[in-house]
């Protein structure tokens, strides 16, 4: 009875344990098997793309980016008209269609990649299952013929021939089940493989849905940029270039500001905040690289007063979510004709700010902090004047290494104020 019991026990127990090992792909009496190689998406259509300007060209869907991004670096060297800002901007809303396109194209092959390795895994999983099935019985005959001695097989052959046959089967059966044995492990690891393709796949697609909405929000803004640039100038040339000369003098006030302070060093630890507000340095390492409106030598720590000045009336206001970084990046309709110089009213974060003109300053200081612009160290500069009156102010300065709650007189002359502004949102 105990003998036939172990008869019973032992094959079941050998079939959990290789169960086991076969879940965690760990057989030592097969051979290692090849990985399942990963999949990548389907290869990018070299069909033409459907933007005007590619198309009109025969380039593919996959190049027509980086050849719009070409003509636009070709546009910028041009001079600065109307006409060429367009042509830019033209180009540049061609250039999100096109990633647009891109990324649709890229979503749509990752789909049918998918799908296909979804397929494959129901196919994998059924034949691993079949295996698992065959292997288990396979080792239960194995194991009973397994318990028979050469002895045994020879007391029992009727002859020689019979012996050898016998002997021959057993030994054809065990490199069978070790074939099978190493199948059922492949079998495993290219189910594990197509699962892990599977999910990085769909992760990728995730990816690319959540940037060909950030394309689609660029292209609107692109749009809007250039509608504004129409509006503001009228369609007109001399209109265009009047703006543009307006906005390239107050940049180069700034610059002469900064120059003849010693030029604009990059700072850390410069943000102060308490019950006012928050004091910000335009030269803070958090934005003082930041391209102002992505314009090529316009960075923060360089032009950013007026931004940075802004930021913290903001604060004042009860909007600390608004960065100076966040103006600087917030949009090409927030600074005139396509410059880095900001125009009186923005949108920022769904926030509209607007600037405009008040005097005289005690009289405007009473009712809260403003900003005013000085005449200084042979250029200009913006500042926020927080309170104060009959010529003793107290000022957050955007450029002075911790430029909070300092004396404005102690710094600039009063005869420097050239302009006074109430910030409102």
């Amino acid at each position: 009875m105990k003998l036939k019991m172990k008869k019973i026990l032992f094959p079941a127990l050998l079939i959990l344990v290789f169960l086991f090992n076969v879940s965690s792909g760990v057989l030592a009496q097969s051979a290692s098997p090849t990985p399942t190689p990963s999949s990548s998406p389907s290869d990018a259509s070299t069909a033409t793309s459907s933007v005007p300007d590619c198309a009109n060209n025969n380039i593919s869907v996959a190049d027509c980016p980086s050849y719009l991004q070409n003509k636009i670096s070709g546009l910028q060297g041009q001079e600065k008209t109307l006409s060429t800002q367009i042509a830019v901007m033209n180009s540049q809303i061609n250039l999100t269609e096109a990633r647009i396109e891109a990324t649709q194209e890229q979503i749509t092959n990752l789909s049918l990649d998918i799908d296909t390795a979804g397929k494959k895994i129901s196919g994998l999983e059924s034949s691993l299952n079949s295996l698992v099935t065959v292997l288990a019985n396979r080792i239960v005959a194995t194991y009973e013929v397994g318990t028979i001695q050469p002895l045994q097989i020879l007391l029992t052959s009727s002859t020689a021939s019979d012996f050898f046959s016998r002997l021959n089967y057993l030994k054809i059966a065990q490199a069978h089940d070790k074939e099978l044995i190493y199948d059922t492990q492949q079998a495993k690891v290219d189910y594990t493989n197509q699962k892990t393709i599977l999910e990085a796949e769909k992760k990728k697609v995730v990816d690319l849905q959540a940037q060909l909405q950030s394309y689609t929000d660029q292209l609107n803004q692109e749009k809007s940029s250039k509608q504004d640039l129409l509006t503001q100038t009228q369609g007109n040339e001399a209109t265009y270039q009047s703006l543009l000369q307006q906005a390239q003098a107050q940049l180069s006030g700034f610059q002469r500001f900064v120059a003849n302070q010693g030029g604009a060093s990059i700072l850390s630890g410069q943000t102060y905040c308490d019950g006012w507000g928050c004091y910000y340095n335009q030269r803070d390492s958090q934005w003082g690289n930041t391209l102002i409106n992505n314009q090529s030598g316009y960075t923060m720590a360089g032009y950013g007063c007026l931004i940075t000045s802004i930021a913290m009336i903001a604060s004042h206001m009860g909007h600390k979510e608004i960065l100076p970084g966040d103006i600087a990046t917030s949009g090409d309709s927030n600074f005139a004709v396509g410059t880095a110089m900001l125009k009186y009213s923005i949108s920022v974060k769904g926030v509209n700010i607007s600037r405009s003109g008040v005097s005289p300053l005690d009289s405007a200081l009473s009712s809260g902090p403003v900003i005013v612009g000085i005449y200084a160290y042979g250029g200009t500069h913006f500042v926020v004047l927080k309170s104060g009156s009959n010529g003793n102010y107290t000022m957050d300065d955007p450029f002075i290494a911790g430029g909070h709650d300092i004396s404005f007189t102690d710094h600039y002359s009063l005869n420097s104020i050239f302009e006074i502004d109430r910030v409102s949102m």
